[in-house]
């Protein structure tokens, strides 16, 4: 017998997948049913995935184990193929009712977390040449303003204090929508329909879009947190060229400086180590962009090929130095997060608690520990001390 009947949901990947993962848990109450919602961006994601099946399986003996998310759709008959697995559901489908037996669509309740995630778009229209997820993922498609001001609406109004907008390419954002309103229109829709949210976050931005607009909410507005994750995947110009990315590295430190010029905000990016024909003074580039972009979230991925990509075709690095250079790409941004973390020793941060009541996160997205304090709540703490990963502080 199953060791814990009822539905489950196994989230991999990204916050994309978090905030479809959760309709699905809405939709699929009540069955003894676990759906892994899979991850495509990295080969170690499809097997980690893989993983997570047999893991679930032996867990739950007698459960429907269904498997959708990126990799099962660039792949489904790989994973149909598993023993452990009762069916698929394409990416395309996996919010559709009747792909799980219900009669109607649900929203996501994000049930004691602090924040929410709400997908605003989906899908990719660039074809960088090492990424497979516009295979799992389809063509660029936005969410109408409407609907994404009505979810926010409802889920402040079930005590969030923090809403994340997430995509695949949020930046694309409005794109396929009448009048082409881009992400900063949404953005300001949102905060002046929606005035009881406390808290707006933006997930992963391609800096070449951040339009006048969006860079003026980004830096000017209080309720849009001062924190900007950038896909910028390299320092080299040469490897941005080919790996087709439409900035250069004089854009990207262009576009971090003007932001620092205006608001004190936390920069996050993700990187690639050891992308096709990347030589010592490419990476070294690379590695160089940490401090010229003042990344203190670093998101560090080895390169690994994925198949049907451009740039499995092209000459690849040794995978003992990929995983060199990704290492030194981690263990520079790491150092640098620390030091990030130690200058905020003595300041006063806005904490939104977590739902175990002892840490949360600041505004800038550091993680801080705290003394217990109700979930949900936003408290006010004086950082007292830092790790290398997180501060700890009392609240005021």
């Amino acid at each position: 017998m199953d060791l814990a009947a009822g539905p489950e949901v196994v989230t991999l990947g990204c916050r994309l997948n978090i905030a479809e993962s959760e309709t699905i848990r809405a939709l699929i109450a009540g069955r003894d049913i676990v759906v892994v919602n899979s991850c495509a961006v990295t080969n170690a994601a499809v097997r980690e995935t893989r993983v997570a099946i047999r893991r679930v399986r032996r867990r739950r003996p007698d459960a429907e184990i269904v498997v959708t998310g990126c990799a099962a759709q660039i792949d489904p008959a790989g994973f149909a193929a598993m023993p452990e697995v009762t069916r698929i559901v394409g990416n395309l489908d996996k919010l559709a009712p009747a792909n799980w037996g219900a009669v109607a669509a649900a929203s996501p309740a994000f049930a004691g977390h602090a924040r929410a995630f709400v997908e605003v778009q989906n899908g990719c229209d660039h074809r960088c040449t090492f990424c497979a997820i516009p295979f799992g993922r389809g063509a660029s498609r936005s969410v109408p303003a409407g609907a994404v001001i009505e979810r926010i609406a409802a889920l402040v109004d079930a005590g969030h204090r923090e809403v994340v907008l997430t995509g695949v390419d949020v930046t694309s954002y409005g794109s396929d929508l009448p009048g082409t309103p881009a992400l900063g229109s949404l953005v300001e829709r949102i905060l002046t329909h929606v005035p009881a949210l406390e808290r707006l976050r933006l997930s992963s931005l391609d800096a070449v879009e951040i339009d006048d607009r969006l860079f003026d909410l980004v830096t000017g507005e209080p309720r849009v947190m001062p924190h900007l994750h950038l896909s910028l995947q390299a320092g080299s110009d040469m490897i941005l060229k080919r790996m087709k990315r439409r900035h250069t590295r004089a854009d990207a430190i262009a576009l971090v400086a003007r932001v620092k010029a205006k608001r004190d905000v936390a920069i996050g990016a993700d990187l690639i180590a050891g992308f096709p024909t990347e030589d010592a003074a490419m990476f070294a580039d690379t590695l160089a962009i940490l401090d010229d972009c003042d990344v203190v979230h670093p998101h560090v991925f080895p390169y690994s090929p994925r198949a049907g990509t451009p740039a499995a075709r092209m000459p690849q690095v040794a995978p003992d130095v990929v995983r060199e250079r990704a290492a030194r790409l981690r263990a520079a941004g790491n150092a640098r997060r620390r030091d990030w973390l130690a200058s905020l020793i003595g300041s006063e941060q806005a904490v939104l608690v977590e739902r175990s009541g002892d840490r949360g996160h600041a505004a800038g997205f550091a993680e801080v520990r705290l003394p217990s304090a109700p979930p949900r709540s936003i408290q006010r703490v004086r950082v007292t001390a830092a790790t290398g990963t997180f501060l700890e502080g009392m609240i005021v």
